[in-house]
This record gives C-alpha cells, structure tokens and sequence, in this order.
C-alpha cells in the first residue's frame, strides 16, 4: 500500500519504471519486495484496506461542500470497438469536452479543500443521479455547476438539510441569492482545480489498465495521496 500510494507523489509516469526504483534504491525499506509480475498481480488484494484507510483520511463536512464530476479515460475514442479491459463496465459518456469512453468519478469536497465523498460510475451516468449517493453525508450548503440543476432533486435534499445551490441557464429566470452563497458560487472552481491535481500530479487517468481491479486500486491510491499532500486548494471568502 506504501509504495502504490508513493508512486502517485512520485515524478514517475510509468509503475514498472517506479518499481524498479524502489528495489535498486529502497531496499533498505522494503527488504522483501518480490518481482515486479509477481507484485501486480497482488495489488487487487489490498483494494479494501485501501478503501477503508481512505475513509480514516477523508475530511469532514463543514457545511460548505463543492461538487462536482470528471471524466476517466480508459481508452482512445477510436480504439473503443476493439477495448475488452473494461467492456460491461465503461460507458460512452459526455462532457463539455466531448464525448469519452470510461467512467465518471463523482467528488464532493469542503472549503478546505478536504476530500469528502467520492463515487464512480460509468461514464453515461448522469452528475444528478450519483449526488443521491452523498446525501447521508452532507449538511448545510452544496454548490455544484449547472449540471445539478433540477427542482425536484433541491427539494429533496432540502428536506434532509442540504440546500443545493447552482447557476441558472441563460433561459431561465434569475433568482435572488444572499451575497455569501454567491461569492461561494463563484469560488466552485476550486474543486475543478483539485480534479486537476489529481489528473496531472497524482497521475490518476491513464489509459494503460489491464486489470478493472488494479484500476480501482490505482484511482484509491491516488486520492490517499491527495488527502496527505499537505497544501491543499482553500477557499476563502472575504468583504471588502
């Protein structure tokens, strides 16, 4: 578990490169490593100590959550016909960035930045469907993009102590909104932010999966990664 959640901090884009380090170079640490095939095939077994390691490094709610979806990529758009990995469990879906072929992964933070909640879904599941799956654990006020917009979902989670505050197209009608919830509002981007160090730094979409198993344990390794890293995306508001 130390060394998949280390690669992801690591400056290495390749696992096998990484693994080879940590055998020239930290054998001291990890004096029984055993061969790199013989390593990949025991990663699925810590899948739920993973998970349940998670869980412990999650943040709590503070009453103001951000959330929101991102893609993960499985494969090329061309390549999707001839794709077998994942086939029965990654979906076409679309973003504003164009259509994929994968999955959703489905966050929801707090203004510090602290991961909250996550789920994954096949990439054609839509953003309002998945939210029902954080209610349990949210209180208090969660903004999310235009894709959550729906008077039906408001006003369940409003019955459960959630009031879900989101944009509004350009044919609707604009509504009043207290000056904090809107400056909130605006500051919504930090949570696009953190999918992007998730992307870019911890390395969590790649199209190289062999394994559904080795995929998941890659994505939990990743955001175990992400809850240590000690500077964190925050949101402050302040009035003039």
């Amino acid at each position: 578990m130390t060394i998949l959640i280390e690669f992801h901090t690591s400056r290495f884009r390749d696992f096998k490169a990484y693994y080879a380090f940590v055998r020239e170079y930290q054998h001291r640490e990890f004096p029984k490593l055993v061969s790199y095939e013989r390593f990949v095939k025991l990663i699925s077994r810590v899948g739920v100590p993973l998970m349940m390691y998670l869980r412990q490094c999650q943040g709590e709610c503070t009453g103001i959550s951000f959330i929101d979806s991102t893609p993960l990529k499985v494969c090329h758009n061309k390549r999707i016909a001839q794709h077998r990995v994942f086939d029965g469990f990654a979906e076409r879906g679309k973003t504003t960035m164009g259509w994929f072929f994968g999955f959703k992964l489905h966050s929801v933070i707090n203004h510090h930045g602290e991961l909250l909640a996550f789920s994954l879904t096949s990439g054609n599941i839509d953003d309002r469907q998945a939210l029902t799956v954080f209610q349990d654990q949210l209180f208090g006020k969660l903004f999310g993009d235009k894709g959550y917009l729906s008077a039906q979902l408001r006003d369940k989670l409003s019955e459960m102590g959630i009031d879900l505050i989101t944009g509004v197209r350009r044919n609707m009608k604009p509504h009043i909104m207290p000056l904090r919830d809107r400056l909130y509002l605006r500051k919504r981007a930090v949570i696009e932010t953190i999918h992007n160090i998730w992307k870019s730094a911890l390395h969590i979409d790649h199209t190289r999966h062999r394994s559904v198993d080795n995929f998941v344990v890659h994505l939990l390794a990743g955001l175990v990664a992400y809850c240590h890293r000690p500077n964190k995306p925050t949101v402050t508001i302040t009035y003039a």
